[in-house]
């Protein structure tokens, strides 16, 4: 007589059930060493470096160009891999990553970069000024970030807001000022959704929310970061004012905006990330 096999029910606990945002602690990168081990491998096939190169600092960036500035300003070896790039500089202390564009991509590589345990992380992004007082080549310090993106949510329920590590913006802005220039701190839309320029509704909305930029990477950064147990901040570029007539941005407006303004952004970056190296400060304050 055929004897028949028993089908295996994976029983969730009880506050998993029926909500799909409650994601169980053993999901954690830093609580999942399987999960940790694919990732080292992730990082170093997708970036061409070994974890061991990457330095506590580094800075996340969109753009091949900022790789190759930072490089002639302080770089040592560049590295490719099969789907980022990546220059680590000793001199100070910072590594660079050009992980392309998105919230999927940046979620990936924030648990990817939490293996090496940095220190700090900080994206050199760019981004839409949405309120009428913003010019292109303006900085932004996101005090936070709407979570209008999909990636997010497999990290932390959608209550939860998009913050930065304090310290790390803390330390930006006195980098800012001290180099004679000014910023603007607000809330930054993150949103997946392209083309939105095209959508009255979608303009409407932003209208009412307040927001003073829009991209598409930093509310997925702070949400990962956090779940990971990443410091992380952001310092956004306003490369272009889309709401403005003629004010979206092209191929011949980026390359200008690349040409003024990126070493600018970059020394302050690796300033900001080199002097947290050479200070004693604990720059996580909560730990879960």
């Amino acid at each position: 007589m055929q004897r028949k096999t028993r089908k295996t029910v994976t029983k969730l606990p009880p506050g998993l059930i029926g909500n799909p945002y409650l994601i169980p602690n053993s999901n954690r990168i830093y609580a999942n060493d399987k999960k940790a081990k694919i990732a080292r491998d992730i990082l170093e096939r997708y970036t061409g470096s070994p974890v061991e190169r990457f330095r506590k600092q580094i800075i996340l960036t969109n753009f091949e160009y900022y790789l190759d500035r930072f490089h002639t300003i302080c770089g040592d070896e560049k590295t490719k891999g099969s789907a980022m790039q990546v220059v680590h500089s000793d001199s100070a202390d910072v590594s660079i990553v050009d992980f392309s564009i998105g919230s999927p991509t940046a979620a990936l590589i924030i648990e990817t970069l939490s293996t090496v345990d940095p220190k700090a992380v900080l994206l050199l992004g760019m981004c839409g000024g949405l309120h009428r007082s913003l010019k292109v080549g303006d900085f932004v310090l996101p005090t936070a970030a709407i979570r209008d993106e999909g990636a997010s949510r497999h990290f932390l329920p959608p209550q939860v807001p998009a913050l930065p590590t304090f310290k790390i913006q803390k330390f930006v802005s006195e980098i800012i000022v001290e180099k004679g220039h000014d910023y603007r701190t607000g809330v930054v839309h993150t949103t997946d959704y392209r083309f939105w320029e095209f959508d009255d509704v979608f303009k409407a909305q932003l209208y009412e929310e307040r927001a003073l930029a829009i991209d598409m990477e930093t509310a997925t950064l702070f949400i990962a970061g956090f779940a990971s147990k990443v410091p992380i901040g952001a310092l956004l570029l306003v490369s272009d004012l889309p709401l403005q007539r003629n004010g979206i941005k092209t191929k011949k407006s980026a390359k200008a905006v690349f040409r003024e303004f990126t070493d600018l952004h970059l020394e302050i970056g690796i300033k900001s990330m080199s002097e947290i190296a050479t200070r004693g400060e604990h720059i996580r304050h909560y730990k879960w």
